[in-house]
């Protein structure tokens, strides 16, 4: 169940839409998948290997304060070791380009992708501009300069 619903427009700019439109799977979901548009029938990804994959599609968030976060699909990450790149990708309200996924071969064999093939999901999140205010000190706090494992392992 959806306490607030918000507007984003679609533009659909491959064939692979013609059949199955984006929506959510379930009323429960968080995402909607995005699909692989391919120029050819399949594509190979080496293991270790990055590839751009085009979403065949163009977003406009209408409501002001959220953006598109593109995450990797559980399935195909924990069974094919296929997943985004760069952790999460970004999408800006104001681009309006196509959705681009680039994917991760984290596998030890080569993985094949077909046009159609779902391939990652997007959310639709908050995402705030800071108001950035230059200081010569910041707030001392209990943990201070502790980097990475500074808190312990417990």
């Amino acid at each position: 169940m959806v306490e607030k619903e918000i507007e984003v427009k679609i533009k659909y700019l491959h064939p692979a839409w013609d059949e199955a439109k984006l929506a959510y799977a379930t009323s429960f979901s968080a995402g909607v998948d995005l699909r692989a548009c391919l120029e050819t029938r399949q594509a190979c990804i080496q293991p270790g290997q990055r590839r751009a994959v085009q979403a065949g599609l163009a977003i406009e968030i209408v409501t002001p304060g959220i953006a598109g976060f593109v995450f990797s699909r559980s399935g195909l990450g924990t069974k094919e070791g296929l997943v985004v790149s760069q952790g999460v990708g970004v999408i800006d309200p104001d681009y309006r380009g196509e959705i681009i996924v680039s994917l991760l071969n984290t596998s030890q064999t080569p993985k094949t992708i077909f046009s159609g093939q779902r391939i990652a999901q997007l959310l639709f999140m908050p995402a705030y501009q800071a108001r950035l205010v230059p200081v010569a000190e910041l707030t001392p706090s209990n943990r201070g300069h502790g980097g990475f494992g500074h808190t312990g392992s417990e």
